[in-house]
């Protein structure tokens, strides 16, 4: 992900979260992490036929790295795209050197839950209200060494959604 990708991301992301969409700002400060030898985050996007698709990031500190976002169009639901994305993502934890990785999900996300779950997230606890304003919970999942595929996952393959 670029700065001139901002705008369209930021379209998809109010489309997709309305309640809890993330500012300009807040893309402009996480993109500020990932360039040059401290980069710390990775963000990225997918674009299909000249359009985004979807969009990613990560960030890292120390062994541990968090998924901050991941999001796909709704036409690209059930392509294999959100696993694309979260392949990436967890090799450049990886690239980090990060011996796990974390990630929210809202309760009410069983799609998201579900993709995770293929990759071996694992429910870890809840954060109650995390996701405001209205007042969501999250599912805190984890995932132990990113660097090992976990059998079954098929992890990057195009059948998960």
């Amino acid at each position: 992900m670029r700065w001139w990708d901002i705008d369209p991301v930021l379209r998809m992301e109010r489309e997709l979260f309305p309640e809890d969409a993330w500012s300009r700002g807040m893309f402009w400060s996480e993109l500020a992490h990932a360039r040059g030898p401290g980069a710390s985050r990775r963000y990225l996007v997918a674009e299909v036929d000249g359009r985004l698709a979807g969009y990613a990031g990560l960030v890292s500190s120390g062994e541990q790295a968090d998924v901050q976002t991941i999001a796909v169009a709704r036409d690209h639901w059930g392509t294999g795209l959100g696993a694309r994305l979260l392949t990436e993502l967890l090799r450049a934890a990886t690239d980090f050197d990060c011996a796990e990785v974390l990630l929210e999900c809202r309760v009410d996300n069983t799609r998201a839950q579900r993709l995770y779950e293929r990759f071996g997230f694992e429910p870890i606890g809840f954060r109650r209200g995390y996701y405001q304003p209205g007042n969501v919970d999250a599912l805190v999942m984890r995932l132990t060494d990113p660097s090992t595929p976990v059998p079954g996952t098929e992890r990057g393959t195009d059948n998960h959604g």
